[in-house]
């Protein structure tokens, strides 16, 4: 970790921060004695588990940063009592656990389960001019969250010591050090909470900054927080074999606005240190596009930076509607006390479509769009109405995603914002064109794949792998140290340029220190073993963390990755300059470390608050998914010759049984959802490979579904790059109703290359190749692609 990027971290992580509630207690005036309680005061959260983890070696916790900062800590004996409580319970929990795992899937599937917040009392009785309470939660890749106590809903112990020391104390803070929502209707008279979410290792500095004004919470929540009972409870949810997605399109706040309910923090919420209010904004159209300006006045105290979000309520007519949608989002520039700034933003209607099955298009039916603004969801006012006299079609498509086998949800009655008062304005239908996709892809086959043999191809298709390869945490380069895996490793001599890949959303994950010798390079400490390996058999953790004999006078190499914020923060940040310049970061690294692609961003939609990897994406809302992934991309590939890669492509929505759940949703909700901020990230960022995910959907392996590589992704996007598939180790994803692709499928399917790649994936590809299961032609487009994916490195 670079000082300089860590350092950069740290001032802009007060931007994905921001107040649920506040009193004005706060900021503070100087440092000060700080009663300071809760499970993430010490073990402070940096972020999620597998993927999205980096080994940062330096970890700053939120009372190390507060001491650092000259705060006088009290509850130093507290604290102490209440990490050994936690660590024993920690331990048991894990015994069990270990008991009834089976196999190695099993083993697994406990890599990334959080152990649930036990219940203790060891009174709360203690001094101090401040108090706060840090409240943490860890999810991670592997397992999904639980409505249970401990977890989504607050444990007693929370709920009990949260309540008496709000009421005790005339400063106090509830710190929610989360990577997703919790159920916080039990303390919801807390004078103050900060959602500060999960910012990395520097994370006791950041608060410390807060606390004292140094940095201003600036942020907007980008998943609606709600009572767990309030949710809506349509579709399922955790099911190991078959989930169907029965709410269709009323996702997050489009569920609660249209059915009229309140959820305690509205989707785009968020407060600051000072206060704003907004002027009656302007609206005017011009052919399809309209532009908003309103004007934004700081009435507070303090500096600080306001969101502003147009909303649009679409006309029901055949299809139904949710009451409104995010249309445009804009963040001011710091807007001193009793300054103003003229926000303007804008949107085209044509990207307010909605998918029409029936007619396998892409439609504006007749009828009033009501266009509002506001600071949140649920504080919008009506600023125009665009009037479209009737029905057009703006893109002609196919249904290529396959049967659901269901009829989405819709509310009986639906709620709608009154436009009474707001500007009319006649939209011209004929500024609008009928665009129809072409289907009948111009895939070229070059003279280097056209050269190649059977054999080659085949290896050109599935990642490098050796006979001995077990790569379940992904760490399967030969050439970067922790690296995910290399790919075109086997052709290098006859030009085909290796590639190497490295994980996660939260910056590079690689090990921290390794060796070279004559064997190769290796790791010096296990850092994934580290960070996991308890849950692992005993025998193999002993073998796994055995320490190395490393010779004397051996030269040891550093790669200190810096961590960034976790994806749910820095969509909070609604800042999409802020996210390209985490995007930079992560580009200068890959470059200093000698890594090619990066295999992030991530960008699935929060459909589901227990989602356990819901912390490495970003929103419910995919407008603020694909412009935060898309400055994410433009940031990373600003580096020469350096690639993201978007994923998990798609409806990855749950991690129970993630590598062979069936995802079962709709035509219109995977276009209008599910599918919108992916087409908006290639669109507006061009990344250079796309991943897919483990899980099936309507029957058929992401990884293998032409519909959704081919048609969608290629034709109605306009990707022109890679697809890999996810890491598929077929020794740790062995039962269950549905089986995994084969290398075949993947690849007559237009996936470019199979992860991490096996013996038995190579002689797969090359069977079925034989047989006539994907032809050869095929597999050199594939090539083709590959070999000029590769080529763009730079020497």
């Amino acid at each position: 970790m670079k000082n300089s990027n860590a350092e950069t971290v740290r001032k802009l992580a007060a931007e994905c921060t921001l107040f649920l509630k506040k009193d004005g207690s706060f900021p503070l005036d100087g440092p000060c004695s700080v009663a300071l309680f809760g499970n993430g005061a010490r073990q402070t959260v940096r972020g999620g588990t597998g993927s999205g983890d980096v080994y940062s070696k330096k970890v700053v916790s939120i009372d190390e940063g507060l001491r650092a900062a000259g705060f006088a800590v009290t509850t130093d004996y507290w604290l102490r009592r209440c990490a050994l409580i936690r660590e024993n319970a920690r331990r048991e929990w894990v015994a069990r656990a270990k008991k009834q795992a089976k196999g190695i899937s099993g083993y697994a599937g406990l890599m990334s389960m959080a152990v649930p917040e036990p219940e203790y009392d060891l009174g709360t009785d203690y001094p101090g001019d401040i108090c706060i309470y840090v409240l943490s939660r860890q999810s991670g890749e592997g397992c999904d969250r639980k409505a249970e106590r401990g977890d989504i809903l607050l444990s007693e112990t929370e709920v009990r010591d949260i309540n008496a020391l709000n009421a005790r104390f005339e400063r106090f803070m509830l710190v929610l050090n989360t990577g997703g929502p919790v159920d916080l209707s039990e303390v919801a008279d807390a004078g103050n909470i900060l959602q500060f979410s999960q910012l990395g290792p520097l994370s006791g500095d950041i608060l410390a900054d807060i606390l004292l004004g140094k940095s201003i919470p600036s942020g907007k929540l980008a998943t609606t927080w709600a009572a767990w009972g309030e949710y809506c409870s349509e579709g399922d949810f955790g099911d190991p074999e078959d989930t169907r997605y029965l709410e269709g399109i009323y996702v997050g706040y489009r569920y609660f606005d249209t059915v009229g309910k309140k959820p305690m923090f509205p989707f785009g919420y968020g407060l600051t240190y000072t206060d704003f209010s907004l002027g009656r904004p302007s609206v005017r159209v011009t052919g399809t596009e309209a532009a908003v300006s309103i004007t934004v006045k700081n009435t507070g105290k303090y500096p600080g930076r306001e969101v502003v979000q147009v909303y649009v309520s679409a006309p029901e007519g055949r299809l139904d509607q949710p009451c409104q949608a995010l249309a445009a989002f804009a963040k001011t520039g710091v807007i001193e006390a009793g300054g103003s700034e003229r926000v303007s933003l804008s949107f085209d209607m044509r990207d307010l479509a909605s998918y029409d099955e029936d007619t396998a298009s892409y439609i504006l039916e007749a009828g009033d769009y009501i266009v509002l603004a506001g600071d949140s969801s649920a504080d919008t006012k009506a600023a125009a109405v665009l009037e479209l006299p009737e029905t057009v079609t703006v893109l002609k498509a196919k249904n290529v995603l396959g049967n659901c086998g269901f009829r989405d949800w819709a509310p009986d009655v639906r709620l709608r914002p009154d436009p009474e008062g707001a500007k009319r304005i006649a939209v011209d239908p004929a500024a609008f064109t009928m665009e129809t996709v072409c289907y009948e892809l111009d895939e070229e086959t070059g003279a280097f794949a056209e050269s190649l043999s059977d054999e080659e191809l085949c290896y050109v298709c599935i990642g490098d792998f050796s006979d001995k390869q077990f790569s379940i945490i992904g760490e399967a380069s030969k050439t970067v140290a922790g690296a995910a895996g290399d790919f075109t490793t086997r052709l290098t001599g006859k030009g085909f340029p290796a590639v190497v890949t490295a994980d996660g959303p939260a910056g590079l994950r690689l090990e921290r220190e390794y060796y070279r010798d004559g064997k190769g390079l290796h790791n010096v400490n296990n850092d994934a073993i580290t960070a996991f390996g308890e849950m692992l058999p005993d025998i193999l953790f002993r073998i796994l963390s055995r320490p190395k004999k490393i010779k004397p006078g051996t030269k040891i190499y550093e790669q200190n990755c810096t961590m960034l914020p976790a994806a749910s923060a820095a969509a909070q940040s609604f800042d999409v300059s802020l996210a390209e310049r985490l995007g930079r970061i992560a580009g200068e690294e890959m470059k200093e470390y000698g890594v090619d692609v990066w295999l992030a961003p991530a960008l699935n939609i929060h459909r589901d608050i227990r989602c356990g990897r819901n912390f490495e994406y970003y929103s419910e809302d995919p407008l603020v998914s694909g412009k935060m992934a898309a400055a994410v991309v433009r940031g990373a590939q600003s580096a020469e010759g350096r690639r993201a890669t978007i994923k998990h492509y798609a409806a990855n929505n749950q991690e129970t049984n993630r590598y062979s759940s069936n995802s079962l949703v709709s035509e219109r909700a995977m276009r209008d959802i599910y599918l919108k901020g992916f087409g908006i990230c290639v669109r507006e960022s061009a990344p250079g490979a796309v991943m897919t995910s483990y899980n099936l959907l309507n029957g058929t392996h992401t990884a293998s579904h032409s519909g959704l590589i081919r048609d969608i992704l290629r034709c109605e996007f306009g990707f022109r790059g890679i697809v890999m598939t996810d890491w598929i180790v077929r020794m740790a994803m062995s039962g269950g109703k549905y089986e995994l692709p084969l290398a075949w499928e993947v690849a007559a399917a237009g996936g470019d290359v199979l992860m991490p790649g096996s013996r038995r994936d190579y002689r797969t590809l090359l069977k079925g190749l034989r047989s006539g299961k994907v032809s050869r032609r095929q597999l050199e487009i594939n090539a083709t692609r590959m070999y000029s994916f590769a080529k763009r490195k730079k020497q």
